[in-house]
């Protein structure tokens, strides 16, 4: 706040003919904008509704009036506070407790009616003043008050501040034309100090609090102290307003010097017979490619229309480049450059099988697919979809589908991708916009017809950018795609002749409507007999020569390979396989490089935990106990087969049935199916008296009914569902409640129905995969499924024996220790 009231005591009082000229009292009137200080002259301008009969009366009565600032703190009738630039003088009636009550007393020299029904009253400020008392409201806003004059100590620290005032003022005139000849000119004529400080500050803006602080502020070196501030400030924003002036006429003036030479250089080369000039002659070899292009009727005369407007679009737009690239788009895109089929079956054949271990039905598949090529090479078939765990040649199946047809391959992944204008592209209207994945591939293949591979097309996102599933509908259906429309190109393209190969770990994840357009091909996990020759043939030589290693320099024995393939890489495919012997390789490296000696590298199986750590998988069925309530089961998840054991507690308490292991649906409905067919053999087998479950306490009893049962499925963290594990759940609340074990090295899966009935489930071949793997030697399955053995390679079978079933009781047989 300001030093007024310290200087009342010490303030220069007016003489007698001057307390004698003012009026006892006043009318005030708010204002918003700078303050008029005392010794200017300026204008007021008031609305028909604020000049009104009593404001008029008084004016010509006294001949004085007083501007006050409005405070800028005002609150709405909510208590919100407003904005300076939303307060509303001529809709808003102010109270005394809106207003500053210092101000300035104006003496009234002329009113002038406007034509719109205002008033302009041009007033002279006479002096600084406080209203003491303001007494009246309504009509008007009246007081009584005091005047102060300023406080003037005259030495040469108030010279130096004017001065100090006057040059800034200078520098301000040279880029802020308000600063002009006149204004300084008014202030060398100031009649004082605290005039000259005056003038100074209503020519600059100040926001009202700070006008209220100068205002009140009466000892005039202070004020030019404070004045001091506000011209640092201005002249601050003034630079940074003329620097971003001169950098915009800049670029205006560099655009315009270019324009302008740019038409005399065309004058020029015209006169003097040169050639055309550099867009010119780009504009001939667009045509010119253009002409030569293949391109389809409707995109012809696109680019031909794009190609004109072009022309005419100065360099120096922005609309140009947009225009340019387009075109660029159009011109480098293959559409009529192909390859030709070159499809040798033989050769197919013996590609298939030198690059790929295994995969009986996918290579025969792929090669109907050749045969059918080469008999028809415009044949519009099905998707291929290759399904199957990570890891077992999906990738590398598509790169020889391409290389047996003589056509370039590009693969990109789909994983993640939640925008659909990943796909179909972005419309030109964006800033960046460029065509979809598809016409990028077509562009960087430069060929029409390649081999494009949709990696991971199960994972697939969905966004509010929209869904690419959808977008990969048009993509995909032979019927539409020969005329697909890019968003950025906006004109058909045919993608008839693209050979599109996706693949997937899990199809349950690809949407129906597409899945529907694709042919699926399953391809199952690896045995370790498999494992074992892809290791030998593939794996071993691919990292030997990766790792700078001889054949003398490492090699694995079978059963070191079999170990390495049970205990550290049990997945369904080999690439984890292919990384824990690339790990050994490293190992061997080291040896080769830090021995002196030449030693061949060649663990032992003992040797593998101290290479490679701890073992990451340990046979289950050698851990478990197979005591009573615990049964051995066949699951299928994404990453192939696997088995799963179903572990069954007896708790205290009166036939409740607890399920954990994170079940789905599915799983609960089928876990419940078996506890009440279970429960009602049980009943039956009490009444009839046959079998009575004979327990420690030698009592028969209905054991379900007087315990509470938690069946457990273990692996907790891993999500469960479906219903194949049916009936290995009744085997193991059935042997829980009889308290007999199940038979060891047997497995089962089959889904159970309300009756007993064994029905049939999918994904055998992982089932019986997976049974290998873990050393079973039993396996049950339904007997509608005995079929889907024949798919199974009879290496695959060797060892195992098979029980095909139709009712429960069968499984019971079979089963259960007698």
């Amino acid at each position: 706040m300001s030093d007024l009231e310290n200087e009342y005591q010490v303030q220069i009082q007016p003489n007698e003919d001057e307390v004698l000229a003012l009026p006892e009292n006043v009318v005030i009137i708010p204002i918003m904008n700078s303050p008029i200080f005392p010794g200017m002259i300026a204008p007021i301008i008031l609305t028909e509704d604020k000049f009104t009969p009593e404001l008029d009366q008084n004016l010509l009565k006294t001949g004085y009036v007083a501007l006050n600032l409005v405070k800028s703190d005002l609150k709405d009738e909510e208590g919100q506070m407003i904005p300076e630039e939303m307060i509303d003088l001529d809709n808003r009636e102010i109270s005394k407790g809106d207003i500053y009550k210092v101000g300035v007393l104006c003496k009234v020299v002329k009113k002038i009616k406007l034509p719109d029904g205002s008033v302009n009253v041009l007033v002279h400020g006479v002096k600084r003043y406080r209203a003491s008392d303001i007494y009246s409201e309504a009509p008007l806003l009246q007081a009584k008050f005091e005047v102060f004059d300023d406080i003037l100590e005259a030495d040469e620290e108030l010279d130096a501040y004017t001065r100090s005032v006057i040059n800034q003022v200078k520098k301000l005139s040279e880029i802020n034309p308000y600063f002009n000849e006149e204004m300084r000119l008014a202030m060398l004529n100031s009649p004082s100090p605290g005039a000259l400080a005056d003038l100074v500050a209503f020519a600059i803006s100040l926001d009202i609090p700070e006008a209220q602080d100068f205002l009140e502020t009466l000892v005039v070196k202070k004020r030019f102290a404070k004045l001091l501030i506000y011209l640092k400030r201005e002249k601050d924003v003034a630079d940074i307003q003329k620097k971003i002036s001169d950098e915009v006429n800049d670029k205006v003036n560099k655009y315009q010097r270019e324009y302008f030479l740019r038409e005399q250089l065309k004058v020029i080369r015209s006169e003097l017979g040169m050639d055309e000039d550099e867009k010119s002659r780009d504009m001939k070899v667009m045509r010119d490619k253009l002409e030569q292009s293949g391109m389809s009727e409707d995109a012809l005369k696109a680019a031909r229309e794009e190609l004109e407007r072009l022309e005419v679009i100065p360099d120096s737009s922005p609309e140009y480049n947009v225009a340019r690239t387009y075109l660029n788009w159009m011109l480098d895109l293959p559409w009529g450059n192909s390859t030709e089929d070159k499809v040798d079956i033989e050769k197919s054949k013996k590609l298939l099988e030198k690059d790929h271990y295994g995969l009986e039905k996918a290579k025969e598949r792929i090669l109907e697919f050749l045969a059918v090529r080469k008999l028809k090479p415009q044949y519009d078939g099905t998707i291929l979809c290759l399904a199957g765990p990570p890891g077992v040649g999906k990738t590398s199946l598509g790169r020889s589908i391409a290389e047996s047809l003589g056509r370039k391959f590009y693969r990109f992944s789909l994983g993640g991708m939640r925008d659909e204008a990943e796909i179909k592209g972005h419309r030109r209207t964006y800033v960046g916009a460029m065509p979809g994945r598809i016409i990028q591939a077509l562009k960087r293949v430069e060929v029409n017809n390649p081999v494009i591979m949709l990696d991971e097309i199960d994972k697939l996102g969905n966004s509010y950018q929209g869904d690419p599933a959808s977008a990969l509908l048009e993509v995909l259906d032979p019927e539409q795609n020969s005329s697909f429309i890019d968003n950025y190109l906006d004109i058909p393209f045919d993608l008839s002749k693209v050979l599109f190969v996706a693949t997937a770990n899990y199809i349950n994840d690809i949407p129906e409507p597409l899945l529907d357009r694709m042919e699926v091909i399953e391809l199952s996990g690896y045995t370790i007999e498999e494992k074992v020759s892809i290791a030998t043939k593939w794996v071993i030589p691919k990292q030997l020569k990766k790792h700078g290693l001889e054949k003398d320099d490492f090699t694995l024995s079978v059963q070191v390979i079999k170990k390495l393939i049970s205990d550290y890489a049990r997945e369904p495919g080999v690439r984890v396989m292919e990384q824990t012997i690339a790990k050994l390789c490293r190992k061997a490296a080291l040896e080769k490089v830090s021995s002196k000696r030449k030693k061949k590298f060649t663990p032992k199986v003992t040797d593998l935990e101290k290479l490679l750590g701890s073992p990451r998988y340990s046979s289950e069925l050698a851990q478990k106990n197979m005591k009573p309530g615990i049964v051995t089961g066949l699951a299928w998840t994404a990453y192939g087969g696997e088995i799963l054991f179903i572990e069954t507690l007896p708790l205290k308490g009166k036939g409740g049935f607890k399920l954990t292991g994170q079940l789905g649906d599915v799983m609960n409905e089928s876990a419940n199916i078996a506890y009440s067919y279970i429960k009602q053999l049980l009943q039956g087998e009490i009444d009839a008296k046959k079998a009575r479950p004979v327990h420690d306490d030698g009592e028969s009893e209905d054991y379900l009914s007087n315990h509470e049962i938690h069946l457990h499925l273990p692996a907790g963290a891993t999500p469960k569902d479906g219903p194949s594990a049916g009936i290995t759940m009744a085997l193991a609340l059935y042997s829980l409640a009889t308290n007999k074990k199940v038979k060891s090295g047997i497995a089962m899966t089959g889904e159970l129905s309300l009756t007993g009935k064994v029905l049939p489930v999918g994904g055998i071949k992982e089932k019986v995969l997976a049974a290998k793997r873990a050393g079973i030697k039993t396996v049950i399955l339904p007997k509608q499924n005995e079929n889907d053995l024949k798919e199974v390679p009879e290496r695959h079978r060797k060892g195992l024996k098979f029980y095909p079933v139709e009712h429960f009781d069968e499984v019971l047989k079979i089963a259960i220790s007698r």
